[in-house]
């Protein structure tokens, strides 16, 4: 049996470099599930064979882990319920976990890019236990700390971010989710002459590549998931990036949830450090599908190849993986790299 991860006399870094790598195996392995069913029309599939393998590759991390973001709840099984244990560790150590088994379920559908697994950890009370509800958000990256309104006209956003990076407001480049709520978002965007860039799903990536610069991408504007900001969160503490959000809870059923999971003040606006407040958070994401920040799943006649990203706040290191795993006789050609 495994034994639990050692915390005591450790640093958080180090408590953080050891879990990182349990958790890179996790999306690892949801996503080279979600990858077999990929480009085969069924979302739903997809989604439950990442749901699947990553509570498998968890239930074997020697932590005593509990779901607070997750695809659902309890009485929706077998997704990762709101509230699941997970891990093989009886009480030590205690891990908050959010996930997003398979980021961009259309995507893997299609065989479009940009979908990814994905998982974010810290300790007890180290993430938000947000409601699955819409939320407004707006992210950009490090330079823009301390620079942006949620409440500000979009011209005035987008005039503090071209400032800070020393650019024009025509330079910049806004991911905004193609929907039919973000059509005045859309119109506001283009007046200022920014240029947007619309995706079909996926904001969570979006809000990753906004934080780093050489993307091309320079802020991420609208409406998404409240899960997905969370997770978006704890990954731009590991990177600095700057990201205001407020939850959209526009019915009594909403009101009364948020109240049951802690939030009583659902027009509070918060920053990335209120929504991901841990002192040691790992962030981990594997691709799925090729995107602008991973390569997707490949499969090979021995085994595949995964690229995945891990973050840590701690340490402040950002990591990019590429395993090849081997799943059989490597024959007398050896392993295959492509």
């Amino acid at each position: 049996m495994v034994s639990a991860i050692e915390t005591q006399n450790l640093t958080p870094a180090a408590v953080e470099q050891q879990l990182a790598l349990e958790l890179v195996r996790v999306v690892e392995a949801a996503a080279v599930a979600a990858a077999r069913t990929m480009g085969k029309g069924d979302a739903t599939a997809a989604d439950q064979a990442a749901v699947q393998a990553m509570r498998a590759a968890l239930d074997g991390v020697p932590i005593a882990g509990r779901i607070v973001i997750g695809e659902g709840e309890r009485d929706e099984a077998p997704m990762l319920h709101i509230g699941e244990a997970v891990g093989s560790a009886a009480r030590d150590p205690a891990i908050d976990i959010a996930v997003d088994p398979l980021e961009g379920t259309n995507l893997c559908a299609t065989g479009a890019p940009n979908s990814m697994t994905v998982l974010a950890a810290s300790e007890r009370g180290g993430l938000l236990h947000a409601p699955d509800c819409y939320m407004e958000k707006i992210v950009a990256g490090p330079a823009c700390r301390g620079a942006l309104d949620l409440d500000a006209p979009v011209r005035e956003n987008l005039q503090a971010i071209a400032s800070r990076l020393d650019r024009r407001v025509e330079d910049l480049v806004v991911m905004v989710l193609d929907r039919p709520r973000h059509k005045q978002l859309i119109d506001d965007i283009r007046k200022t002459g920014a240029r947007i860039r619309l995706i079909s799903d996926g904001d969570l990536s979006a809000a990753i590549a906004a934080a780093v610069r050489g993307t091309g991408v320079h802020a991420v504007m609208g409406i998404g998931g409240a899960p997905e900001g969370v997770l978006a969160a704890a990954a731009l503490r590991c990177l600095g990036g700057e990201m205001l959000a407020r939850l959209i809870v526009n019915t009594p059923a909403l009101r009364e949830r948020a109240a049951r999971m802690g939030i009583p003040d659902a027009g509070r606006i918060y920053r990335a450090q209120d929504l991901a407040p841990g002192r040691q958070i790992v962030f981990a994401a594997c691709g799925v599908t090729a995107g602008a920040l991973l390569n997707g799943v490949r499969f090979f006649g021995n085994g595949h190849r995964t690229h995945s990203i891990v973050m840590t706040l701690a340490s402040r290191e950002v990591r990019f993986v590429d395993t090849v795993h081997m799943t059989g006789d490597t024959g007398p050609r050896g392993v295959r790299l492509y």
